[in-house]
This record gives C-alpha cells, structure tokens and sequence, in this order.
C-alpha cells in the first residue's frame, strides 16, 4: 500500500507543472518543463534556521569558486571544486566521479532558479554497476526569518534513457534514496557553512591563502575583507 501511495504522489506531483516555469526565458522554459513533464523523482527539504544574514549567503551564491573553496575547509563530505564557464554556467567536481553543471536561468529576490546535469560514473554509487546521468530542474527558495535564515529547496529529476533499462529497475529506489539523501545533506550544509562564514569569516583567510585558488582569494579580501 506504501508504494502504492508513493507511486500516486510522485504522479501527481510531476503532473503539477510549476508557477514559476512561465517566468523562465522560452529555451529554459521548454528545457525545464520537458524534466517535469519526465521527471523521475520529485523532492522537497527545507533547512532548520541559521544565525546568518541575507546578505551573506546571496554573495556566496553569486560567488561559486569561492562558496566551494569555503565548503571545503568546513570539512564536510564530499569536498567539491567549483569551475565557472565563459557563458556564466559552473561546474563542480569532487574529483572521485561525481559532478555536475548548473545553470541559473532565474533570479529574484529569495528565488533562484537552476537547470543542473549531473553524472555520478560507475563505481561512485555503492551497489550501482553502472554510470549514472541525470537532468534536474532546481527552484531554490530562502528569507530571513524570526528565527534566522531558512530555505526550501524543490527539485525534479528525469534520468538518463540508459539508466531506464529494464536491468536498472531494481537499482531505482536506491538512486533516488541517496539522492534525496545527497540533496538534503548538501542544502543543510550550504545553510551551515554561511553561518561559519558570517559568524567568523577571518577563519577562513589563512586556508584559502594554502589552498591556493587565487579567484577564491581574491573574492574573500573583496567581499569580507574589504580589500
């Protein structure tokens, strides 16, 4: 019966196009209503309040290269890098195998909008024998609350054609686990590193001058250290 109802929400949640989509620009439009229209996975969290300022996440999330090199240092897991491309798209990279490209096609206050690729290669999922490709349309919503900052992320994920093979069926529901699982611990992670960096930013000075990025660098003198 569980499944049952899972199955249902999942139909009826895809069907459910979002407000948003006719704000997007008429490429991304049709890009990101082709994921929900196919949309594998659909997922909702939301991140417990954190003592740090507007301000200071929306300058880390216009700043990626510099937002990831700051992650790191938090030591959480995975550590990723981040790249930034001509066009103003950025890839991240944890360098074992997983990584993605994402693309904001929407921005307004408290709302960002993302079209992500991402591929995790074979061997970087435990139990999964093969590579696994994935498009996902990203609606990211944050505000300062009563209680400090919070956010609600909604994703929908449509899956490569190859890992909707019949000899993939049985790996399905341990893909989308961890990826619920991944998505969830990576939002709350984004909320507490800012709060590290509002809290305290000079801690951060001395490893980013060893890690030795001199974009990251640079966007921290400039942006906490008024350089």
């Amino acid at each position: 019966m569980r499944a049952l109802v899972a199955i249902l929400l999942t139909a009826t949640l895809r069907a459910q196009a979002p407000a948003f989509l006719d704000q997007l620009p008429p490429a991304a439009r049709a890009e990101a209503a082709d994921i929900v229209k196919r949309a594998d996975f659909v997922f909702e969290t939301r991140t417990q309040p954190k003592h740090v300022r507007l301000a200071t996440m929306e300058k880390l999330f216009d700043h990626p290269v510099l937002g990831a090199a700051m992650l790191r240092h938090c030591q959480f897991v995975p550590a990723f890098y981040a790249f930034v491309h001509p066009d103003g798209a950025w890839s991240i990279d944890d360098t074992r195998g997983l990584r993605g490209t994402l693309r904001l096609v929407y921005q307004r206050p408290g709302h960002r909008v993302y079209l992500v690729e991402g591929r995790a290669e074979k061997g970087r999922l435990p139990v999964v024998p093969f590579s696994v490709g994935a498009k996902m349309l990203t609606s990211y919503r944050y505000w300062e609350g009563k209680n400090g900052f919070e956010s609600h992320l909604h994703t929908w994920t449509a899956l490569d054609s190859a890992v909707l093979g019949v000899m993939s069926r049985p790996f399905r529901p341990y893909i989308r686990g961890r990826q619920d699982e991944f998505i969830a611990y990576i939002n709350g992670n984004v909320a507490t590193f800012g709060e590290f960096a509002d809290l305290s930013p000079r801690d951060f000075h001395g490893p980013l001058k060893r890690d030795g990025d001199p974009l990251a660098l640079r966007e921290f003198e400039a942006i906490f250290l008024g350089r």
